[in-house]
């Protein structure tokens, strides 16, 4: 009887695993096949419970890491997470008083504010994303030499 109730665990958990694909539930998922076993070896609920648990505790500390390294090594960027470190130009002045700014970022215009509010960008300068608050671009100023400073 605790075969079934294990297999039935580690169904639901490789289906929440396929939902989410979090790399998180297929551990415990593997926990519960190993648990089976001892069940089927005749080993009590309380070894089974700890056999679960430090199975999967295990698997998830230690081969977890390793598996999003290899499994997820060509993992594209968001447009979010592609955007931020980017140097744009500048189409409309941006003054954080003055509510505005904007810049065209791949082809999407943004609107855009500075990281300091008392910084200044004129239209047609050169800046540096360091953030994205909701749908604002946050830049710095960008120089193209260091002795423009």
């Amino acid at each position: 009887m605790n075969a079934m109730i294990w297999l039935a665990a580690m169904i639901i958990l490789i289906v929440i695993e396929i939902v989410t694909v979090g790399l998180t539930t297929i551990w415990f998922a593997i926990g519960a096949l190993v648990a089976i076993f001892v069940s089927s070896l005749g080993g009590g609920w309380l070894l089974q419970v700890a056999v679960f648990l430090a199975v999967s505790f295990g698997m998830l500390v230690f081969t977890r890491p390793f598996a999003i390294k290899y499994i997820n090594s060509s993992r594209t960027k968001t447009n979010y997470e592609g955007i931020i470190g980017k140097v744009v130009r500048i189409t409309r002045d941006v003054n954080n008083l003055g509510e505005s700014g904007s810049a065209v970022v791949n082809g999407q215009e943004w609107t855009v504010r500075a990281a300091n509010n008392d910084t200044a960008i004129p239209a047609g300068s050169l800046a540096k994303v360091v953030d994205i608050k909701g749908v604002k671009l946050i830049v710095e100023k960008y120089y193209e030499m260091d002795n423009e400073k």
